[in-house]
């Protein structure tokens, strides 16, 4: 009698927590901008979420309003004309920023003033002013900002880490090589809007070189844990320079750290769209040429061997389930998203552009 009351308690418990858990109040959150195209992939994530409730988009530009409500079907009170306008009339815990990057510290400012969490797109800044005007603002206020890469949210990324970093299959890493990007945001259709702050030195920092480059700085320096490099050098090219006259549409950046290199190769010259890594280590190697697919050769595997890793699952599953949870402040935004890392992603940045223009290793 006393295990089955002691069974049936646990079960009530057990239910308790779950209904509390799905009965959490929804994230109120608001978009900050619709100029990157990326918007249109966040949005339609929102579909049937019962963790975030969307309240409000700070835009003031007519065709972007009109395009995405018609595409949406958002209503018109859901608009707002500046941050402080949206701050005025709604109580919202959280922005997902869809500006330019040069915006991305406005944004955080004056979120900060409020003390409201932020989350962006990658990367975070376009220079090394603006990455530490945003971490000061984040550390005075006590706010979360954190940076949305796609590449986060890849199984292969995190199977290949854990092999790597968890589990020493190949021994200490000497070399690693992403290949990102595509041949280029106009032939692939990004939006007129898009392409205006994308292409323009200031306000994305710079092309290629920003607009993928980032994507490896990140992940290399999550591997390092943070580390950073203690010298880039970089090499960059205008091959279509009708299409891009502003800004370098391809780019080699290499990475040295005291035992190992990497080497970043971001272009909008490839001929298909591909975010895949390479990993060396002492004894064996890991590939990801696929976000759901990884090669894997060890001292164990002496034949390469193709491995399907798990589906990532919990609160970093994906973007919308991550932001939910940093905003209740069930976990913190470390890793890939991390603020921390982030600077040091825009720092490598800024480091490969200086190289570029002197022709010289830049050295930290």
């Amino acid at each position: 009698m006393k295990m089955f009351l002691s069974a049936l308690l646990g079960g009530l418990l057990l239910a308790g927590s779950v209904v509390a858990q799905e009965t959490k109040p929804p994230v109120r959150f608001a978009i900050v901008g619709l100029a990157h195209d990326h918007a249109m992939g966040f949005i339609p994530r929102l579909a049937g979420r019962t963790d975030v409730q969307l309240v409000g988009i700070v835009e003031t530009n007519a065709d972007l309003i009109a395009r995405y409500s018609r595409r949406f079907r958002l209503a018109p009170g859901l608009f707002y004309p500046s941050l402080e306008d949206l701050f005025a009339r709604t109580n919202i815990q959280a922005v997902a920023t869809f500006t330019s990057v040069y915006d991305h510290e406005a944004v955080v400012e004056t979120c900060a003033a409020h003390g409201v969490d932020v989350m962006m797109e990658k990367p975070l800044a376009t220079n090394m002013k603006q990455a530490r005007a945003i971490a000061a603002a984040a550390k005075q206020s006590g706010i979360r900002v954190f940076v949305n890469y796609e590449t986060t949210w890849y199984a292969g990324n995190r199977a290949a880490y854990k092999m790597v970093h968890e589990e020493h299959q190949i021994g200490d890493v000497v070399k690693m090589v992403f290949h990102d990007g595509h041949n280029g945001p106009k032939e692939i259709g990004c939006s007129t809007n898009f392409l205006a702050w994308l292409t323009d030195p200031v306000l994305n920092g710079g092309g290629a070189i920003n607009d993928f480059g980032c994507y490896g700085a990140d992940i290399a320096t999550w591997f390092m844990d943070g580390q950073r490099p203690v010298s880039v050098f970089a090499s960059a090219s205008h091959i279509k320079p009708a299409i891009y006259p502003k800004v370098e549409d391809d780019a080699t950046i290499v990475l040295t750290y005291p035992q190992a290199q990497v080497i970043l190769q971001p272009s909008w010259n490839w001929p298909f769209n591909r975010k895949d890594m390479e990993i060396y280590g002492q004894t064996g190697t890991v590939m990801v040429p696929r976000n759901d697919l990884l090669r894997v050769h060890t001292a164990f595997i002496p034949d390469e061997k193709e491995v399907v890793p798990p589906a990532i699952t919990g609160p970093g599953a994906d973007p919308l389930s991550f932001f939910a949870a940093v905003v209740r402040r069930d976990i913190e935004p470390t890793g890939l998203s991390s603020l921390d890392v982030n600077v040091t992603v825009v720092e490598i940045l800024e480091a490969a552009h200086r190289s570029v223009e002197t022709g010289r290793r830049v050295d930290f």
